[in-house]
């Protein structure tokens, strides 16, 4: 993942700190809440010790167990994806796969033709669990 500056980070936490307090139902908080988890410890990878988290502590672990395994399909669907073009082709990003928009985004990234990726990911989806 690459780094950011530290004013990168903080909006980045802002932004998902946002769309933790408009969700709605257990699933898709804790959904959310992951995803302020995922975005703390990823400013602190990148060096930014000074950014908060914006919740109790023990918010911050509630999120990393439903973190984990969250971006580990996620991970792990995108190497495969990666596979059906070229078996040495290691995808690396944690996106969500059913947001189309981002499919193409991925495929751009990776040097892939945008509706071919589509289509590869989109059948490969079919079957498999993702977390919200």
């Amino acid at each position: 993942m690459p780094k950011y500056d530290e004013s990168w980070h903080r909006q980045d936490m802002a932004d998902e700190f946002a769309e933790y307090q408009e969700s709605v139902g257990i699933i898709h908080t804790w959904s959310e809440l992951s995803d302020v988890a995922y975005t703390y410890t990823r400013a602190r990878w990148s060096g930014h010790t000074t950014i908060p988290f914006p919740l109790a502590r023990v918010w911050l672990y509630v999120g990393i167990i439903y973190m984990l395994p969250k971006y580990t399909l996620r991970w792990k669907f995108f190497r495969k994806v990666g596979y059906t073009f070229d078996a040495n082709l290691q995808i690396n990003e944690v996106r969500n796969p059913k947001k189309i928009k981002k499919l193409k985004t991925i495929a751009e990234k990776y040097q892939l033709d945008p509706d071919e990726f589509t289509n590869r990911a989109t059948r490969l989806m079919r079957g498999r669990i993702f977390l919200p």
